[in-house]
């Protein structure tokens, strides 16, 4: 079994062979417009219209902390819109991010990877705007991804 593979460049283009899922963490406020989602939307349309559709009817879908949302981009990528953040600031409750609705989107995350038979690949998630950290972030993505086989590219950013 690998480990995560880390490399420096941008996760909206991974330079492995096959199907591929970018995985990013959203707020779940219905919120685009900072970090990693400019790079998404500079890319494809596709993962914020869905992710905005996603959102206004969230009364008739799961859409909530711990969710993902998978979004076909190109023949062979996908994007994963998965729910992990509360809110968009730090307040009195501390940072958005959401270690437990990471983990849970993680290992729903596991399961689209594994019926795409897809790599995943991603910045380091929750540690950017949620303001989470990698050591917190990190054996989440061990232990529902890289521990069934999935492999992992975390991609950091110039």
């Amino acid at each position: 079994m690998a480990g995560i593979r880390y490399v420096r460049g941008d996760a909206t283009v991974p330079s492995v062979k096959g199907v591929k899922v970018i995985a990013h963490v959203c707020n779940d406020i219905g919120g685009w417009g900072k970090g990693f989602v400019l790079a998404l939307s500079r890319r494809w349309p596709e993962p914020e219209a869905a992710y905005r559709a996603w959102h206004r009817d969230r009364a008739a879908n799961d859409f909530g902390l711990g969710a993902v949302q998978l979004v076909h981009v190109e023949r062979y990528v996908w994007v994963a819109n998965m729910i992990g953040r509360r809110g968009v600031r730090t307040g009195s409750k501390g940072v958005p991010v959401r270690y437990e609705a990471i983990d849970t989107a993680l290992d729903r995350l596991a399961g689209h990877a594994r019926e795409l038979g897809a790599s995943v690949h991603m910045p380091r998630i929750g540690c950017g705007l949620a303001g989470g950290t990698w050591s917190r972030v990190e054996p989440l993505v061990e232990e529902r991804l890289v521990r069934r086989g999935i492999p992992v590219t975390v991609h950091d950013h110039d």
